[in-house]
């Protein structure tokens, strides 16, 4: 294969803008195929023509709720259709749509979190699972958080959730082994829309925080996700690889 095709073929979720699209466009870059999802289909539509940079048939959208069971046997169909293959899942989808203490939360936004963030990453692993990486191998990463490593007040159910993203790879990890290798990803703070209730308008002193003086931008978890799902990880499995900038650091002081 020459370095403008890799040969291999990517499912990320999430895709259309932040984490999601910066990891799309380190997999693009290397020569992968790409699969992308999101909700807004006018948005998922301007990011794929974006990452696919006049070649439409390196990069297929596909609009629909990271929930939905229809959508995601949509999305594995049409991947395998347009590309015969899936080699790599990113779990990129999440949602956290409330802010404030975790013993005050309703507990049908839980269940909305839980179903968006970790219930359809299990669905999308099982999936590629059975449509190719059962028979033929690849890897998996899951987007984790930092806030599932520790309490995170405030946005509980979502830390929560991403503690279970953590398990999940383990899981998988150990069940899909020796042909399928599942790791995660835990970022603190990026510079995404998603993130930017927690630094905008006090940048500096979100920034504070952080040895080594920035906030993180896509770009930082999207090479972090191409070194796993490359050979140059064909022996790591099982592993959360934190990128945070250096702030759990801070965390004995």
């Amino acid at each position: 294969m020459t370095a403008q095709d890799s040969g291999k073929v990517a499912l990320v979720t999430g895709a259309s803008r932040g984490i999601g699209y910066g990891i799309a466009e380190a997999l693009v870059a290397r020569g992968d195929r790409v699969v992308i999802t999101g909700r807004d289909e006018d948005n998922l539509k301007r990011a794929a023509e974006a990452l696919s940079a006049g070649r439409p048939d390196r990069v297929l959208a596909v609009a629909g709720k990271a929930h939905d069971e229809a959508h995601q046997a949509a999305v594995v169909e049409r991947a395998m259709d347009a590309f015969g293959r899936i080699d790599h899942l990113v779990n990129n989808a999440g949602t956290n749509p409330v802010f404030g203490p975790i013993a005050e939360l309703d507990l049908s936004v839980a269940r909305k979190v839980f179903e968006t963030n970790v219930i359809s990453a299990l669905s999308f692993a099982q999936r590629t699972w059975r449509a190719w990486q059962k028979e033929n191998g690849g890897a998996i990463v899951n987007i984790a958080s930092v806030a599932g490593l520790g309490a995170s007040p405030f946005v509980g159910a979502y830390g929560i959730s991403k503690a279970a993203m953590v398990n999940l790879s383990l899981q998988l990890a150990h069940e899909m082994a020796p042909g399928v290798r599942v790791n995660s990803i835990a970022p603190a703070v990026v510079k995404t829309k998603f993130a930017a209730a927690l630094y905008e308008g006090r940048e500096a002193e979100a920034v504070a925080s952080y040895p080594l003086g920035r906030l993180g931008v896509p770009e930082d978890i999207g090479g972090a996700a191409a070194f796993l799902l490359s050979d140059a990880a064909a022996w790591i499995t099982g592993q959360t690889l934190v990128v945070d900038g250096g702030i759990l650091l801070n965390a004995g002081f």
